[in-house]
């Protein structure tokens, strides 16, 4: 996980402000894929849950501090539907249930 934030963190930096949101939304989505495609067996819908709401924290602070908007109140600013009209790979319900036994 410390992995993955630190690559979200990197991509959303202050200093990058001057690139297009697309811009690192692109970047993410192809470490997001790698991600969701390595940890979905198993038990990991949470951790998914998690990763979605961090990633939708760090791109709309991306996004105020790019046009210059104060304040924390990014969740009225930057909704659900902000985030995906940009195509923000969303790693929630790709999750696969594995048996807990061997079929016969």
């Amino acid at each position: 996980m410390r992995v993955l934030r630190d690559k979200v963190r990197a991509a959303t930096a202050r200093s990058k402000t001057e690139r297009p949101v697309s811009a690192v939304v692109a970047d993410l989505n192809p470490v997001l894929r790698g991600w969701a495609a390595y940890f979905r067996h198993g038990n990991s819908g949470r951790k998914f849950n998690v990763v979605d709401g961090y990633v939708h924290e760090r791109l709309a602070i991306s996004a105020s501090a790019k046009h210059r908007l104060t304040g924390r109140n990014w969740t009225t600013r930057f909704t659900y539907g902000w985030i995906t009209r940009l195509g923000v790979y969303r790693l929630t319900g790709n999750v696969h249930r594995a048996t807990a036994h061997a079929s016969r």
